[in-house]
């Protein structure tokens, strides 16, 4: 792990996407990975093939966080990395959405980042050192059209970023929020052949994660935009 400055991570709202090659990059660097989400059944084969531990949580909810971070640092050491990927899309036209989705909604994209957050400063603080990365979307900046929800829940996960940022930094705790504006490549979403990197690779923006976990606290990144080179912005 030479040059690396961390060496365990819990990546919560785990999939097969961001998180999974997260994970990958992660344990290649010989970091101990915990992945948290609702259906761990999904991340075997990535449990499997990384060593990583899987652990069932509803980000949305105190006490199930609170008991995964309990777990985890039973399981393996304290996290000094701690990654918040969780977030709940509702899409439609706003005067139609059902009031108690959208609260649901919120409750994952926006207040379980808190919820980690806090569990993941409460650890960190004593210690003065470690990092919390948010991942944020184009949704993050730009609210469009029958996407209310999706909109409202990025942007108070990216206010939470910047307050944390403000409040952790000076501690000595890296929080850093990504934009990832685009789509991201997956097997549901193979790149077209007519438009050769017009969708982000999850491979390189896990090594984008990498690369600012590597930082020298000098010259911190508090928020880094991703987006494939044909993106519009």
């Amino acid at each position: 792990m030479t040059g690396f400055p961390y060496r365990s991570a819990l990546i919560v709202g785990a999939g097969l996407g961001i998180s999974a090659s997260v994970a990958r990059h992660f344990a290649a660097l010989g970091v101990k990975v915990a992945l948290a989400a609702r259906n761990v059944q999904k991340l075997e084969a990535l449990v499997q093939g990384t060593g990583t531990l899987a652990f069932s949580a509803d980000a949305s909810d105190p006490e199930s966080v609170a008991q995964l971070f309990k777990q985890v640092c039973d399981r393996m050491d304290e996290p000094d990395i701690v990654v918040y990927n969780a977030a709940a899309r509702i899409q439609g036209p706003l005067a139609e959405l059902d009031p108690s989705a959208v609260q649901r909604a919120l409750a994952v994209t926006a207040f379980g980042g808190f919820l980690v957050t806090q569990q993941a400063a409460k650890r960190m603080l004593p210690r003065g050192h470690g990092a919390i990365l948010l991942t944020g979307a184009t949704a993050s900046v730009k609210g469009f059209a029958n996407s209310a929800a999706f909109a409202m829940g990025k942007f108070a996960l990216r206010g939470l970023a910047q307050s944390a940022a403000r409040e952790f930094g000076p501690k000595g705790i890296h929080v850093a929020h990504f934009i990832i504006d685009g789509g991201v490549r997956a097997a549901h979403r193979p790149e077209p052949a007519d438009k050769p990197d017009s969708t982000l690779d999850p491979e390189a923006i896990a090594q984008a994660y990498v690369d600012v976990l590597r930082q020298p606290r000098s010259a911190w990144s508090q928020e880094v935009e991703l987006r494939p080179w044909v993106e519009h912005f």
